[in-house]
């Protein structure tokens, strides 16, 4: 599962750099229940994720995510390139 998957990845950047769980709280600003409870189940909030991202220097590779359009068929392409002005959902 993708939460896990960045739980397990945080842990071993924060192990990296030597920081507890509690050290790493405090330098993003977010209490260090937050810290332990996404290592053990992937549950944050998006803000302390980002919080997270940046103190490991991954911004540019999280900003890129959902940056580009993705279709596996023509057809799916057109519809893309038909709504591609749109300004809201139908």
């Amino acid at each position: 599962m993708l939460m896990d998957r960045l739980a397990q990845n945080c842990k071993a950047r924060r192990l990296e750099k030597g920081y507890s769980r509690r050290t790493l709280a405090e330098i993003i600003g977010v209490p260090a229940p937050t810290i332990a409870r996404f290592e053990q189940t992937g549950n944050i909030s998006l803000k302390s994720l980002c919080m997270l991202v940046i103190e490991f220097d991954f911004f540019d590779e999280l900003s890129a995510i959902m940056d580009h359009t993705k279709y596996t068929t023509s057809a799916e392409l057109e519809r893309i390139n038909q709504n591609n002005n749109r300004k809201r959902g139908r």
